[in-house]
């Protein structure tokens, strides 16, 4: 995947998710951190992390797999990313 060096979107996603390891990492470190709290950093997290594997799959596909293809059907690939989100 070379070309995501190219964008932006997924490389500030990956800077947040560094942001948000880098303060679960904190919290832990300081015995005043409550659970809860800490849990709720790694609840962020997770969603963050599927955030990204949908911009990458969707990445994927646009580049590899339909940039080659001689018709895509737009709205059925509006259908599938929709559901590679709900249950990805």
């Amino acid at each position: 995947m070379s070309h995501l060096h190219k964008d932006k979107k997924i490389l500030n996603r990956v800077k947040r998710l560094q942001g948000q390891v880098n303060a679960v990492e904190h919290s832990i470190a300081h015995p005043e951190a409550s659970c809860i709290d800490v849990l709720q950093q790694v609840a962020a997290i997770k969603g963050a992390v599927n955030g990204l594997m949908n911009e990458l799959v969707e990445a994927h596909l646009r580049h590899h797999v339909l940039a080659h293809a001689e018709q895509v059907n737009e709205e059925e690939l509006a259908e599938f990313l929709k559901l590679l989100k709900r249950y990805g």
